[in-house]
């Protein structure tokens, strides 16, 4: 039990560190709409994923803040289940760029490799994406509508934000505290194997890099580092696939389709990169 108070400590600390300033930073980009007077620069993605221009604000808000902020600027803009599957492709993959780097970072693999994997692997999937009918993504019901914040002032934004961000760090705690205290529980029940890859995946895959950064930068020290440089290409490309697509499915994206898409590639090019890796 001493034992998982202190890594629960030290999962704390890592994610108020990283969690909470950048939080409150997406908000205050939010709050002043600072990035659109640079969204110009991403409409030549947006037309090669066949998504209308004014996507591109909900783009780069997903790429360098959180999908939360990306729906909010894509909900008012009627897109197809089509064009919602392709966002949810594209940002599923290459978003909360900032914060999720830094963590890939403590883990083992380098900022530039993971931006870069990131948002080319995001944009070559979503594009693949686009040549299947849009019979493929049709669904039964979509929900139009999404309340974007709004505040009186700066600081009532501020404090709005900084409670929420401290919330939120409260609650992938606690969560990381059960999951350390399961995790050493199938280590003693599984005692002769390295479970470390295998748990660190499916942690990944479910909850994300965010929610499970303690857990991954904590079992990445009983890895090879062939074994970290895998699990951090795999997550890089398919994580948080429940929480995250169901953003986008209750507008309109298929959910079948846009897990399957990014479990497929992510399998596919976490292999060959690996193998690459241990070549040179």
């Amino acid at each position: 039990m001493k034992e998982i108070l202190k890594k629960s400590i030290k999962s704390a600390i890592v994610i108020l560190k990283y969690v909470v300033p950048i939080y409150i930073l997406a908000d205050i980009l939010y709050y002043y709409n600072i990035l659109s007077y640079i969204s110009f620069i991403f409409e030549p993605v947006s037309a090669l994923l066949n998504l209308p221009k004014e996507t591109s604000l909900a783009i780069i808000s997903g790429m360098f803040l959180n999908l939360y902020a990306a729906v909010a600027f894509a909900a008012p803009l009627s897109l197809t289940p089509k064009d919602w599957s392709i966002l949810a492709i594209f940002l599923g993959v290459a978003h909360s760029l900032v914060v999720e780097s830094a963590i890939l970072k403590k883990v083992g693999v380098s900022i530039r490799y993971t931006l870069f994997l990131r948002i080319f692997a995001g944009f070559l999937i979503a594009y693949i994406a686009t040549f299947l009918p849009d019979s493929f993504f049709n669904v039964s019901t979509t929900v139009t509508s999404f309340t974007k914040p709004h505040y009186t002032s700066f600081f009532e934004m501020f404090f709005t934000s900084l409670k929420n961000a401290i919330f939120l760090s409260l609650k992938i705690i606690i969560l990381i505290t059960i999951l350390i205290f399961l995790m050493e529980g199938f280590k003693k029940l599984l005692k002769n194997f390295n479970i470390s890859k295998t748990f660190s995946i499916i942690i990944g895959f479910f909850l994300g890099i965010t929610y499970g950064a303690a857990i991954l930068i904590e079992e990445s020290k009983n890895m090879k580092k062939s074994d970290i440089f895998f699990i951090a290409t795999f997550l890089s490309i398919c994580h948080s696939v429940i929480e995250d697509t169901l953003l986008f499915v209750i507008f309109g994206a298929n959910f079948t389709i846009v897990v399957l898409i990014r479990l497929i590639a992510a399998i596919i090019i976490a292999y060959i990169l690996t193998f690459l890796y241990k070549k040179v």
